[in-house]
């Protein structure tokens, strides 16, 4: 089989992957999924004019050219305490005590802070105009009845959220979480849950577990833990059978060729199908892709460098289209190299790096060795330094492409 390209693979998988039905969830347990029908509003808001401030509605008439010195006096005709309407229509020489958020009454086109007035409970000294015409907030100016707030497709944070609720939703309707299974394997590996064993030296932890697992809750999915395979064809098959559980099955490690690599012999003895299993790419080469069971799996690298960078590439933007994103990429920008780069392997490669600002623009060092299980560098890491294939000497100053990890705009297509 053919090794692909980074970006062809990418694409493949996007092509492949299905979007997730569409259900009704609780409003508080909506944040961070996607809107699958246009939220239209069904009234104004706000739903009627009202003050933005506690004092006195007023005609500004009758109160223009108020100073301390030539005070105008008004008669306090009702009180209106937020959550009460007004019953009277304010009559020249009128006033109507008011507080923040309650409804203006008629007539009133003004509301005067209550520190510019001696607070009269009967009637009201004015002391100043500077208030005339202001401190009103107008029914609809916010949203108005039919406006279209949130289209279909959107994102829902907390100010969304808000607006939600706001227009009474209850239960929005969203496009599900893609459940996506995890599954380790290697019999050198262990989870945190014995301790004795990592810190001894004697087996190596599953951090690959743990780090997938928060990439897929980042990007929007749920995640399912399918523990860690031995390094035997019965042990693999038998987890692997747990893949209609979720609607994407992401595997780490036996990808490759080895004799203790079953992971590709176990999916064609039960009947999946391997797309691909090999890129032209570093750190990364060894990633499959293919059915399981007719679930769609994408089978990362062990080493765990490698499993984050291949995650973002692939993974990620499978679950962002899975869970309803028209973006699912994120973009590239161009950077510039704030050192040499030599490489020697003819493949694509994504280095980690830091970019920073600069006058001239923003520079991009590399976090230092890049071998593939330096998981340090992903942490020190902000981007990924795409270079292109056979470009084997990159010079400091050079412009180069970078794939920003901290970057929220996201794009329809692969920069890289």
């Amino acid at each position: 089989m053919t090794a692909l390209a980074a970006r062809e693979a990418a694409l493949r998988i996007l092509a492949a992957v299905p979007r997730q039905p569409t259900l009704r969830i609780p409003l508080d347990d909506a944040l961070g999924t996607i809107l699958a029908e246009a939220l239209i509003s069904p009234l104004d808001l706000p739903a009627w004019t009202n003050s933005a401030m506690d004092g006195y509605a007023a005609r500004g008439a009758d109160v223009r050219g108020a100073t301390p010195e030539a005070t105008v006096r008004l008669r306090v005709v009702e009180q209106i305490p937020a959550g009460h309407f007004p019953t009277r229509t304010l009559q020249p020489g009128d006033c109507a005590r008011i507080f923040t958020g309650a409804p203006l009454p008629a007539g009133a086109d003004t509301v005067i802070r209550q520190e510019d007035t001696d607070l009269g409970a009967e009637s009201v000294e004015i002391r100043s105009d500077r208030d005339v015409g202001v401190n009103i907030r107008q029914a609809g100016e916010d949203i108005r009845r039919g406006e279209t707030v949130l289209p279909a497709g959107t994102e829902l944070g907390a100010a969304e959220l808000g607006v939600l609720a706001s227009l009474a939703v209850a239960h929005p309707l969203v496009f599900r979480r893609p459940r996506v299974g995890i599954l380790g394997g290697g019999d050198e590996i262990v989870d945190v849950d014995q301790p004795e064993e990592i810190l001894s030296g004697r087996k190596v932890a599953s951090s690959n577990t743990h780090t997938l697992s928060a990439l897929v809750r980042l990007a929007g999915g749920e995640p399912l833990n399918f523990g860690l395979a031995r390094d035997t064809r019965a042990s693999v098959r038998e987890h692997l059978a747990r893949a209609p559980e979720c609607d994407l099955l992401v595997t780490s490690a036996g990808i490759s060729v080895g004799e203790h690599d079953h992971l590709r012999d176990a999916i064609e003895e039960m009947g999946g199908r391997l797309d691909f299993w090999k890129l032209r790419m570093r750190p990364g080469a060894p990633v499959g892709f293919g059915q399981v069971i007719g679930v769609p799996w994408v089978g990362l690298p062990g080493n765990p460098v490698s499993a984050m960078v291949t995650f973002e590439l692939f993974v990620r933007p499978a679950i962002r289209a899975m869970a309803g994103h028209r973006l699912p990429f994120r973009r590239t920008v161009p950077v510039q190299a704030a050192e040499q780069i030599v490489l020697k392997p003819k493949l694509q490669h994504f280095l980690r790096a830091v970019v920073t600002g600069t006058p001239a623009g923003p520079a991009a060092r590399l976090t230092g060795p890049q071998g593939s299980g330096i998981l340090t560098s992903m942490v020190r890491a902000n981007a990924l330094l795409v270079i292109p294939e056979g470009q084997h000497d990159t010079p400091a100053g050079s412009a180069v492409t970078a794939l920003r990890l901290d970057d929220p705009v996201h794009v329809a297509e692969p920069g890289f």
